[in-house]
């Protein structure tokens, strides 16, 4: 098992960045096609048509939250940054050895498009079911 660690600096305040983790309508703008919360559990729906039921470990208001994601330990905390803004870190823990490669490359892109959302309001996936990571479209 591995573990995958990513950090980003995002302009938008803790705050903002943390309601876009947290609830439904955050989370589809960035990250899933579907993903209402019912009973402390995310229901994922993606791209491709893959679901997982994402068991909410731990939150922290404005500054951990940690999911059961794909039988694996996900980590995110934000904090304000030196120079406004927030920093992001993510830790994904106990990522099989066979999937790291993968999971490393695809939280690349669900930050980078969390950034593009939250930060300028613009969501980078294409939202085609045909042309998702499955076929190597970086942009789903």
């Amino acid at each position: 098992m591995k573990t995958v660690e990513w950090k980003i600096h995002l302009s938008s305040s803790p705050e903002v960045v943390f309601e876009f983790l947290t609830t439904t309508n955050g989370r589809e703008q960035f990250w899933a096609e579907k993903a209402p919360e019912r009973d402390g559990v995310i229901h994922f729906l993606f791209p491709n048509g893959e679901t997982y039921n994402s068991k909410i470990l731990h939150i922290h208001p404005n500054q951990e939250f940690h999911i059961d994601y794909f039988n694996s330990n996900l980590k995110i905390t934000v904090a304000p940054s030196e120079v406004m803004g927030t920093d992001l870190t993510l830790i994904n823990e106990g990522v099989p050895d066979s999937e790291y490669l993968e999971t490393h490359a695809g939280w690349v892109s669900v930050l980078l498009n969390l950034k593009a959302v939250v930060d300028f309001k613009s969501d980078l996936r294409n939202h085609n079911k045909n042309k998702t990571w499955d076929q190597n479209y970086a942009d789903n």
